[in-house]
């Protein structure tokens, strides 16, 4: 059962936590966490076993958060993936997505018999792993099935908006944008940053294809009380009216 988040100026994407990355391999590192972070989910990182340790048990907090996912590599510097994941499920039960070199079947039945919720073998699409570690955590209920501000409902998984009652038939960077403007309500949210979500690459050049998308969100929600307006120099903002 999937949570329904209310939202007012609250994000509760993964409920005050962050996903944890045990990966030893830099460019991996790199390109996962940026991939995480344009959608909007904080990020901790272990190149170890010990530190994947020191921060599940709690000796490396951050602001009081713990870690809501797991992104296992199998093969550490000082270890076994297979062997933190026997002894984390001891004490846990928190999702882990492996992801690692190792892809044969032996490996992966290994894998989810060790208790990994999820297994991605090396090399693989960014794309295929941020579509992976999401439905990992709505399999898990941490980030909810449906978004909702009154009348307006956003259904994560499938991408659709409805708009009391009717579908509002948005096209992906449609659906992109208003997914930050209703975690964001009434927060005036920079250009740059608004297509470096919803494109998933940083704004090179003119806003023109930015622009294009919040007129034709704007003329989808004429009439429902819920706006997006431009402040000068600024970026936009989403209201109720």
């Amino acid at each position: 059962m999937g949570m329904n988040c209310q939202l007012s100026a609250v994000n509760c994407q993964l409920n005050n936590g962050y996903l944890l990355l045990v990966e030893d391999e830099p460019r991996i590192q790199a390109n996962n966490k940026n991939i995480l972070e344009r959608r909007g989910y904080a990020i901790r990182q272990a190149y170890s076993l010990a530190e994947a340790w020191k921060i599940v048990r709690g000796d490396a907090p951050a602001d009081g958060l713990r870690p809501r996912a797991i992104v296992l590599d199998l093969q550490l510097p000082d270890g076994s993936g297979l062997d933190f994941l026997h002894e984390l499920r001891k004490i846990s039960n928190i999702p882990v997505l492996i992801l690692t070199a190792m892809g044969t079947p032996e490996d992966i039945v290994q894998g989810l018999e060790a208790g990994g919720d999820d297994y991605l073998p090396k090399p693989y699409e960014l794309a295929v792993f941020l579509m992976r570690v999401e439905a990992l955590l709505r399999r898990a209920s941490i980030i909810p099935d449906t978004l909702a501000i009154g009348s307006l409902k956003l259904d994560t998984a499938s991408g659709t908006a409805v708009l009391g009652g009717e579908d509002m038939l948005l096209g992906k960077k449609e659906y992109a944008l208003l997914q930050i403007f209703v975690q964001n309500p009434e927060k005036t949210m920079p250009a740059e940053y608004l297509y470096e979500k919803a494109w998933m690459q940083k704004m090179t050049g003119d806003e023109s294809a930015l622009k294009n998308t919040v007129y034709k969100l704007r003329k989808k929600l004429e009439g429902s009380g819920y706006t997006v307006t431009s402040a000068r120099g600024e970026g936009y903002i989403f209201e109720r009216e």
